[in-house]
């Protein structure tokens, strides 16, 4: 998962929306999101190299995002897969104050990440390289690969599109917030962050939606919960190397009340 937007108590009749792109070489073979048979509770895609996943949820909405952070001076080649803290966290889900020490005891394992955890009436975020925990307050809110709301071009322009969408619409649909992901607006070269890759890549990285012959954004996620507790998850699955963001794709939509634990 590459870029996530959220909006946390501002629409009356969806107090939690999560819009997120994962961005993946296109050789990693995936599985899109389905319920797991190994966990039943859980729907989440699944990673078929590592086996672990980069956003899900279960039905009684416990929430785990993931996305990495970029900077390859850091880069250990022996690092396990970040994906398994999402897997984790879903299969055993903890109070968020628990599973931050758990993180903070096990973060030199992994290479950098940013894991939104919780659930749906309560989300924070955890930042490995600082292994701090900020709580999500209400509002709006951008993570890519730099600490929750950085204001790179692409975050801010993500955020406040989902910003002005919520606050501006009585009725929301799926199909606005797909609409800003599929955003392939690339940053200027002088609002480019430095990361430590090449200024060519960090171009290549700069939209909420990537395409590069090898690497790009392969699903597009949106969680959206009612004020009634009923869940909607809509994925949409690009092909590789896709031409387009609204070509040849594949869609999934599941929907239920969360069951309360």
């Amino acid at each position: 998962m590459c870029i996530v937007f959220i909006a946390l108590q501002q629409h009356p009749d969806y107090p939690l929306i999560i819009a997120a792109n994962r961005d993946e070489f296109y050789a990693r073979p995936t599985q899109s999101s389905h319920f797991w048979p190994q966990s039943p509770t859980i729907l989440a895609g699944k990673d078929l190299k590592a086996g672990g996943s980069w956003m899900g949820i279960t039905r009684s909405g416990d929430i785990a995002a993931l996305t990495n952070i970029r900077d390859p001076s850091r880069e250990q080649p022996s690092a396990g897969s970040r994906g398994a803290l999402v897997a984790d966290f879903l299969t055993r889900p903890r109070a968020i104050s628990d599973y931050c020490r758990h993180l903070r005891k096990t973060v030199n394992q992994y290479n950098g990440y940013n894991l939104l955890f919780g659930n749906y009436q309560q989300l924070a975020v955890f930042n490995s390289h600082t292994q701090s925990l900020q709580q999500l307050a209400p509002g709006f809110h951008g993570l890519s690969n730099a600490r929750l709301n950085t204001p790179w071009p692409k975050v801010t322009r993500g955020t406040d599109a989902l910003a002005n969408y919520v606050k501006h619409s009585n009725n929301l649909y799926a199909s606005e917030i797909f609409r800003l992901l599929a955003d392939d607006t690339p940053a200027l070269p002088d609002q480019l962050p430095d990361t430590g890759v090449s200024k060519a890549w960090e171009q290549r990285l700069s939209p909420i939606f990537i395409r590069t012959p090898e690497y790009g954004t392969r699903s597009s996620t949106i969680i959206m919960i009612s004020k009634d507790a009923n869940v909607d998850w809509y994925e949409k699955v690009f092909p590789s190397q896709a031409t387009s963001a609204r070509q040849n794709v594949e869609s999934h939509h599941f929907s239920w009340k969360i069951q309360h634990k």
